[in-house]
């Protein structure tokens, strides 16, 4: 008897978890991704009205723009969607155009690099079963992190070229 209603009562739960795609079929298709730093969340936009918002892990040290390779730092201003990474460390990744000829320029005058490769993906790899825990700290090396599952949504919802703007 215990063991049938130890069943009736996890079984839903371990089941609500394990969804991907559980609502990409009605998603819309955005045409902008907009990130608010200060508030850990993405919005994704369609003719200026947000029609879906996430929580987000950034940069481990979320505080002030990218500057420079290794700083930990998440990118902020206008950018785009380069490419989408379906294989990648992480689960799904869609690359960001950091740094962009302002960044590029700024590094040079300076003389440092300005690194790159940051992206909005989902948790790494073979860690997925973290799922939303992954936001209690940020911890990536200046990316946007969401749960696997939101990755899916957002995998959809997203094209290569849509515009992106990250503010502090």
């Amino acid at each position: 008897m215990k063991r049938s209603i130890l069943i009736v009562i996890v079984l839903p739960m371990l089941l609500s978890g394990c969804s991907h795609n559980q609502s990409t079929a009605n998603l819309e298709h955005a045409d902008k991704i907009l990130v608010l730093k200060s508030a850990h969340t993405l919005n994704l936009l369609s003719d200026g009205h947000i029609f879906r918002s996430y929580s987000v892990a950034l940069g481990r040290n979320p505080l002030g723009a990218k500057a420079r390779k290794g700083d930990h730092k998440t990118p902020e201003g206008l950018y785009t969607i380069d490419s989408k990474k379906q294989h990648s460390r992480f689960y799904r990744a869609l690359h960001i155009s950091y740094p962009d000829v302002t960044d590029k320029t700024r590094a040079r005058a300076e003389g440092y690099d300005p690194g790159g490769d940051v992206e909005i993906h989902g948790i790494e790899n073979g860690l997925g079963w973290i799922g939303r825990l992954h936001r209690t700290v940020d911890w990536t090396d200046g990316c946007v992190a969401l749960t696997d599952d939101e990755m899916d949504e957002i995998w959809s919802a997203v094209d290569v070229g849509t515009p992106v703007e990250i503010r502090p």
